[in-house]
């Protein structure tokens, strides 16, 4: 019985899928309200960089997610996501890294399970179930 529950190849299925149809959703989020890349390029400009960089979150939040669904070049993919997530929080949540919430948990912990789950998927890869296992 405990065999049967010993599936890595299933594990990194439902870690792909999990963390990249999560993060999904944010970027689908964006496309359909354009206003965000004007709010997300106003931060950046805060840090004196180009607000056309805004669009670079598609990339992080929809390319990459989808990469990770397909398990197509996973480990990048995770990379490129956990690399948003890290510029996400530098960007608008610094002010909260050591906040919690109502219910005592971690202020950031959405963004903090994200980024810890991107980086799962950079340091184990597709798995077997994958368009192009690794």
């Amino acid at each position: 019985m405990l065999n049967a529950l010993h599936n890595d190849p299933l594990g990194k299925l439902l870690l792909r899928l999990a963390v990249g149809g999560l993060i999904l959703f944010h970027g689908i989020s964006k496309l359909f309200n354009p206003g965000s890349f004007d709010w997300i390029g106003g931060l950046l400009e805060g840090y004196g960089l180009p607000a056309v960089l805004a669009y670079g979150v598609l990339i992080g939040e929809v390319v990459a997610p989808v990469m990770a669904i397909l398990g197509w070049q996973t480990r990048l993919a995770g990379l490129l996501m956990a690399g948003n997530m890290l510029v996400a929080v530098l960007l608008a949540h610094t002010g909260e890294l050591f906040m919690l919430n109502d219910n005592g948990g971690w202020q950031l912990e959405l963004q903090g399970m994200f980024f810890a789950g991107a980086l799962a998927l950079v340091f184990l890869g597709s798995g077997r179930m994958a368009l192009r296992p690794d």
